[in-house]
C-alpha cells in the first residue's frame, strides 16, 4: 500500500507545482495586457518620451511582437537625444534583439555595435552580437564577442555554452581567450534578455535602467 500512497502523493505535489506555475504565468499574461494596452493608447500622444515607447518595447517582445517593438524603439532614439549613454546602449540592443528575431542579423549586428559604442562594458551585447555574427558565418568575430562578454561576466552559463559549441565547429580556428581584451572595463552591473535577443536561454528583453531612470515593466 506504501508505493501506491507515495505514487499518488507525488502526482498531487506535481500538479500543484503545474497549477501555481500556470497560475503565475496567466497573472503574468494579464499584466503584460493591461500594460500594453494602457501604452499603446499614450502612444497616440506626440509627446511620448523614449522610457515609455522603450517600455512598451520591452512588454511586445516579451509578448514576441517583434514588428511592432522595433518601430517602438526606433521612435524612441529618435527622440532620445540628451538621454544618457547606458539608455543609448539599452535601446540599441533591444532594436538589435527586435531584428534578430525576425533574421535580420546583418542590421542587428549594427545596432548591438551602437550599443557597445555607448556602453563598452555591456556583456548582454556582446553575447547578442556573438549570436548575429554566429549566424552570418563570422566565427572568428563571433569569439572574439563571446569572449569579451566571458571577461566581463564570467559565471554567464549561456555565454559560455555558446563559445563551447561555436569551438566545437570550428576547431581549427580555435584560440584561447586574450587575457588584455577585458583591459578598462568594469563588470556591468545587469544583464538580459531575454532577448535577450541571450537572457537568450530563451529570447527576452533586456535588463537594466531604462531611459531618464524610468522603471520598466
Amino acid at each position: 500500500m506504501l508505493l501506491p500512497q507515495a505514487y499518488l502523493i507525488g502526482l498531487i505535489v506535481l500538479l500543484g507545482a503545474a497549477a501555481v506555475l500556470i497560475g503565475f504565468q496567466l497573472v503574468r499574461v494579464r499584466r503584460d495586457e493591461a500594460t500594453l494596452s494602457r501604452l499603446e493608447g499614450k502612444g497616440k500622444e506626440a509627446s511620448q518620451d523614449p522610457a515609455t515607447l522603450y517600455e512598451l518595447a520591452s512588454v511586445q517582445l516579451r509578448k514576441r511582437m517583434y514588428a511592432q517593438a522595433v518601430a517602438s524603439l526606433q521612435l524612441a532614439l529618435k527622440r532620445s537625444a540628451g538621454e544618457p549613454d547606458e539608455a543609448q546602449a539599452l535601446m540599441q540592443n533591444a532594436l538589435g534583439f527586435s531584428l534578430a528575431a525576425q533574421n535580420n542579423f546583418s542590421t542587428a549586428t549594427r545596432h548591438y555595435k551602437a550599443a557597445l559604442q555607448a556602453k563598452p562594458d555591456y556583456p548582454v551585447a556582446l553575447n547578442n552580437l556573438g549570436y548575429a555574427l554566429e549566424r552570418q558565418s563570422k566565427p572568428d568575430e563571433a569569439r572574439q564577442a563571446y569572449q569579451q562578454a566571458l571577461v566581463l561576466d564570467p559565471g554567464n552559463k549561456t555565454t559560455a555554452k555558446r563559445l563551447k559549441l561555436l569551438d566545437r565547429r570550428n576547431p581549427q580556428d580555435a584560440v584561447d581567450p586574450a587575457p588584455s581584451s577585458g583591459a578598462g572595463m568594469k563588470k556591468a552591473s545587469s544583464v538580459v534578455s531575454k532577448p535577450s535577443p541571450s537572457s537568450a536561454k530563451k529570447r527576452k528583453p533586456p535588463s537594466g535602467k531604462p531611459p531618464s531612470g524610468k522603471k520598466v515593466a
